[in-house]
């Protein structure tokens, strides 16, 4: 009996052995592909960890982000474009997504080319605005077109021309700074001559979208989406619905092809030939002063 415990202790103490043996070696393993990992730098510890290459680490994205932000003090949530008037004029009839098919296909065809043209040639931003502002006939739109450019312009000198990255365009940044100057001096002229800016929405929002590396693409998009999300601020604000429907509508399928369609349809049209496509608006922009209450600018 002895001999046989002796037997079984032997053998469990060899398999103990070599346990521990094969649990020292695939430390080593282990501590060797490690070292190997941190050495071509795919190790993970944090300040290893490489940096993303993702959207967020250029400057031109980052701006998108700016500009899209709903934050960003154009002053916009004091207008409707038309769509507190839309409903003292339809009701019980409204309908929002007929009175956002009517804007988005209103100021693509009215503004859209401008934006589109002074961001493939900034340095025709003097003679965009002027032709801009002769196209306008509603005066109440006019207003609203230059106090959002006018807002724009003090954001690019306040805040956006000093944050400029490396590697954007002189030339550019010394139109626009250019215009400022010419924007000011317009305001000392004599009354009764004509002003020598205005300082339209579209025009300047191409520009600077321009300066600050957004493609051609991205600032015609992202122009489009914020008169989107300028409505439907307006509808809630208006109680036409509560936030959730909000964002379930800005979300939602049919807005994104609306804005890409919007788009398409006047990418390539010249400032010369845009014009305003749904009549319409411009008689519920116009008579939004005539309401007796209201409670937007326009």
């Amino acid at each position: 009996m002895g001999s046989n415990s002796d037997s079984s202790q032997s053998q469990d103490e060899a398999e103990i052995a070599d346990l521990e043996r094969r649990l020292k070696d695939a430390k080593a393993r282990l501590n060797s592909k490690h070292a190997n990992a941190n050495a071509n730098g795919e190790g993970t510890s944090v300040h290893n960890l490489p940096r993303s290459d993702g959207p967020l680490t250029t400057s031109s994205h980052h701006f998108l982000l700016l500009l899209s932000d709903s934050a960003l003090p154009l002053g916009s949530f004091a207008f409707s474009s038309g769509l507190e008037s839309y409903l003292a004029h339809t009701r019980p009839a409204s309908s929002f997504p007929a009175f956002l098919n009517f804007s988005l296909a209103s100021y693509a065809s009215t503004t859209l080319p401008f934006v589109l043209a002074a961001h493939r040639n900034p340095n025709d931003l003097v003679e965009l605005d002027d032709i801009l502002d002769a196209a306008i006939m509603c005066t109440v739109g006019r207003r609203a077109s230059v106090a959002q450019g006018r807002a724009l312009l003090s954001i690019w000198d306040r805040s956006f021309s000093n944050a400029l990255p490396a590697g954007n365009s002189a030339t550019a940044v010394g139109i626009l700074k250019e215009f400022s100057l010419l924007l000011r001096s317009t305001s000392s002229i004599v009354s009764g001559d004509l002003p020598t800016a205005s300082a339209h929405l579209g025009p300047l929002f191409g520009a600077v979208a321009g300066v600050l590396g957004m493609s051609l693409q991205q600032t015609a998009y992202v122009f489009m989406l914020s008169h989107v999300k300028a409505l439907l601020s307006a509808a809630v604000r208006a109680s036409m619905f509560g936030p959730y429907h909000a964002q379930k509508v800005l979300a939602s399928v049919e807005v994104q092809e609306g804005i890409q369609r919007a788009i398409a349809r006047e990418w390539d049209t010249k400032v010369e030939d845009a014009g305003q496509s749904v009549p319409v608006m411009d008689l519920w922009i116009g008579r939004h002063e005539m309401l007796y209450s209201r409670i937007f600018n326009s």
